[in-house]
């Protein structure tokens, strides 16, 4: 089963005269990169909300925003006095020791880190259990969003998975053709050094028998379909895995590749380069793959 790493949730629950917010977002990225918004007042469940999000969320680039709001209850604005007076002492340092005309200190000071705090009232055991609730809702929610995503990426490289497989009979069929070619041009163009220079014919037919089997593509043929297989089967499996399926693109490129390398011939690289194209969405939808 595919699951996308793009994903919506959210979730709003009312306690008392409060709202809670819940909500996640997310967007594709090699590992785990959490960005959490949290309120005041539960800024000490910084480090459990982190563990709880990491388990359920895997991979991505995720955004969580989690507010709680109150309109009725005024806000309470406070001013960190020491930050403020430390801030002053080393502006004032600062403009002396660059003998330029001093700025309005207060101004710039409280625009910066932490000289402001506001809300800073502590939560209750109630409402924490409420906030917790409301979180789970809205991971159901986003991991609902990233599955329905999931679905529509496997159906996409299912039929680009198909038409690989649809090529590769193609090239099946022009092969017999190709190899009867390479008999028939090698031998004409040979036959008549062969017979003004004496050269041992036995000899000749070992060296041309080597040469046909370097330009025989039978085992990549197997192969290929074989990784095909192996990628419909690891895209059915319970588990979501976008690392292992771009490791079977990996094999799935060679063995095409060596097949576009061997073939020598117009009508089966046209197909080559048809395979190389489903090949290259294929990879552009698993890099958004859990």
């Amino acid at each position: 089963m595919i699951r996308s790493m793009t994903g919506f949730g959210n979730a709003v629950a009312e306690i008392g005269n409060k709202t809670i917010t819940v909500e996640i977002k997310s967007v594709n990225s090699k590992f785990f990169d959490l960005s959490l918004r949290l309120p005041s007042a539960y800024k000490d469940k910084d480090l459990e909300i982190r563990s709880e999000l990491s388990k359920e969320l895997e991979r991505g680039k995720v955004d969580v925003s989690i507010l709680l709001d109150s309109p009725d209850a005024p806000k309470r604005t406070s001013i960190n006095v020491p930050l403020v007076k430390a801030y002053y002492e080393e502006l004032k340092t600062l403009t002396n020791d660059l003998n330029i005309s001093k700025p309005d200190y207060l101004a710039l000071i409280l625009k910066m880190p932490e000289v402001l705090n506001t809300d800073k009232t502590t939560g209750d055991e109630k409402e924490w259990k409420q906030l917790k609730k409301t979180m789970e809702e809205a991971l159901q929610s986003f991991h609902s969003f990233r599955k329905k995503e999931g679905e529509s990426i496997e159906k996409d490289m299912k039929e680009r998975v198909r038409e690989i497989e649809k090529r590769l009979k193609e090239i099946e069929k022009l092969e017999p053709e190709r190899m009867t070619g390479y008999r028939k041009k090698l031998t004409g163009s040979l036959e008549e050094f062969i017979q003004s220079n004496n050269i041992d014919r036995n000899r000749f037919e070992q060296e041309l028998i080597f040469y046909i089997e370097k330009i025989d593509i039978s085992e990549e043929k197997v192969r290929l379909r074989s990784h095909c297989e192996y990628f419909l089967k690891t895209m059915s499996e319970p588990t979501s895995n976008g690392k292992k399926l771009a490791f079977i693109t990996q094999e799935i490129g060679r063995e095409i590749n060596t097949i576009g390398s061997k073939a020598n011939d117009a009508g089966m690289q046209k197909l080559v380069v048809e395979m190389k194209d489903e090949l290259e969405k294929i990879k552009e939808q698993i890099l958004n793959v859990l």
